[in-house]
């Protein structure tokens, strides 16, 4: 499965950014479970900002929580971050995460899957 993520950038503070994710792949049947989004700040440890679920459940960091929406498309295969009222401490880099199942012809199994980071700079 691969992931291609978009949308970062520069952006003051309370401007608004939207990040996206798309999966693919080809020759293999597999169903994503769950997609999120990570941050990394320099010098910090990466750090979960949000997660949906195939069911559609979501659940943010507290940091982000009223300020920050994902969502999915309609088929499931492209997790957006829709960032508002972006402060400078959101300054880091935001990976996508995805679990998905991935079917075999004899068995299946249950695997992470990492897109490319997208840097958001916001200034002050």
């Amino acid at each position: 499965v691969q992931l291609q993520a978009s949308g970062g950038g520069l952006v003051h503070a309370g401007g608004s950014l939207r990040l996206a994710c798309e999966a693919s792949a080809s020759g293999i049947a597999f169903r994503i479970n769950a997609m999120r989004w990570y941050c990394q700040a320099p010098g910090k440890q990466r750090e979960l900002v949000a997660a949906i679920t195939s069911g559609g459940s979501t659940n943010y960091a507290d940091f982000v929580k009223g300020r920050f929406i994902i969502s999915r498309n309609n088929a499931g295969s492209t997790v957006y971050l829709q960032m508002n009222s972006l402060k400078p401490e959101d300054t880091a880099v935001y990976s996508c995460n995805v679990q998905a199942t991935i079917y075999r012809s004899a068995y299946s199994t249950v695997n992470d899957y990492w897109g490319q980071g997208t840097l958001v700079t916001v200034s002050s």
